[in-house]
């Protein structure tokens, strides 16, 4: 019987990994997730397995990225306000850069106000995840409850944070929950930050990756100066070169979903245009986070911590819940292995079937759900990324379900490497 169970879990985790042998035909469909980082948050209602007999689950960690911003600094605006306004008073617009001079211009005032800063996008977000969360796992929460909520101390984060946390509160007004958005509690939402007071400097990290036979399939299509011109007559003697330009309109243009204003630059790029490259910028993304691995140990030993004193009795949270950044997400998901093979990915070219840099988009987050049993000692846990299963880089003959023992064995075995 075991062996049977051991082959069905082999299947399951197989076709889990070839879902995501399609990504190229995803990003097809859906083009925003070519967007990465910017990509909001979309939610699907996969189905979920079904828990072994006996087994309900008690307790939930939680670590997510704030909801949709708008643009992280003023940059961005600044430098489409003067390079557009002086294309203007040059002349050098056509008729559909007009149009968008005139509406960004209207809209520059509520850009520059709201920089770095939660949208309504953002907030709903959080709120629907939430109830998605309540509604899934029903036992966790029906009874009411005490959870630790922690933010790092970014406004975005805090918002996000307490959207979450009122969503569950209106669900059930027995939750009782503790916000925290202090230095002292970074160390388990944003380990990275320079006001730490626990801060150590940990040593970076670099994927060894073979590029030997990556070779793109998303080629580019449509040069910057080609998409440039669909607003531009000429850029010469602006402040800055085509190239330039195309990387702002490219900023703002994979950001205006979550702002709320996508007729703002509406038809400016093609659906294959905005696919073409995102192979590339994955592998960058990938090798980015990868340097700060190490940095994020300390998240990974509070969701640790704090889920063996709930275990031991020591502690009686339903929940525990962080919010931080993409900087944070990117990495920990890397170092936990999400949807990996068992020794990380070593070929290039293999990556974007293991790793898309849009699952750490806006709001995107990890939820590991926690079950006991009255008739087995043996607590098991499953993971969730953006509300569907993944693989732990661990053996299992019941996926996607994960001893704890397996799990606090292994994750603390890699919080402590040097």
């Amino acid at each position: 019987m075991r062996r049977i169970l051991f082959i069905a879990a082999l299947l399951i985790s197989t076709l889990t990994y070839a879902q995501r042998m399609n990504v190229l035909e995803e990003i097809k469909a859906d083009p925003r997730k070519s967007y990465g980082t910017d990509y909001p948050y979309t939610f699907d209602a996969p189905a979920l397995t079904k828990a072994p007999k006996g087994y309900k689950p008690f307790y939930i960690s939680h670590y997510a990225r704030h909801g949709s911003r708008y643009y992280w600094n003023n940059s961005l605006y600044l430098e489409l306000d003067t390079i557009f306004t002086e294309a203007h008073d040059k002349h050098l617009l056509n008729a559909e850069g007009e149009k968008f001079y005139r509406q960004f211009k209207e809209l520059y005032p509520e850009f520059m106000a709201g920089m770095g800063e939660l949208t309504r996008v953002g907030w709903d977000q959080h709120q629907a995840i939430a109830r998605k969360m309540y509604e899934s796992f029903p036992e966790v929460f029906k009874k009411g409850g005490t959870i630790r909520a922690i933010s790092s101390t970014t406004g975005r984060c805090i918002t996000s944070m307490a959207a979450f946390c009122q969503e569950l509160v209106q669900c059930n007004p027995k939750i009782d929950i503790y916000e925290q958005a202090s230095r002292a509690t970074l160390p388990g939402v944003k380990p990275d930050a320079d006001d730490n007071p626990y801060r150590v400097r940990a040593p970076r990290a670099n994927a060894q990756l073979d590029m030997t036979n990556f070779n793109p399939e998303t080629p580019q299509v449509a040069s910057p100066d080609e998409i440039v011109a669909r607003l531009f007559t000429s850029t010469e003697g602006l402040s800055r070169n085509s190239r330039r330009i195309y990387s702002n309109l490219k900023n703002l243009y994979t950001s205006l979903p979550s702002i709320g204003h996508e007729e703002l630059l509406v038809g400016l790029f093609k659906p294959e245009e905005l696919t073409a490259g995102w192979e590339r910028t994955n592998l960058n993304s990938y090798r980015n986070w990868y340097r700060d691995i190490n940095v994020m140990k300390p998240i990974v030993q509070d969701i640790l911590d704090q889920a063996k004193l709930v275990i031991d009795g020591q502690c009686n949270d339903i929940a525990s819940l962080r919010f931080g950044h993409d900087t944070n997400l990117g990495p920990l998901n890397i170092i936990m292995g999400i949807n990996m093979p068992k020794g990380g990915v070593t070929d290039a070219s293999q990556l974007k079937y293991y790793f898309q840099d849009f699952q750490i988009g806006k709001a995107g987050n990890l939820q590991f759900i926690f079950y006991k049993s009255k008739k087995n000692p043996e607590i098991l846990v499953k993971c969730l990324q953006n509300g569907y299963e993944v693989q732990l880089p661990l053996d299992t003959d019941c996926y996607p379900y994960y001893k704890w023992s397996d799990f606090y064995a292994y994750y603390s075995a890699i919080c402590a490497e040097q």
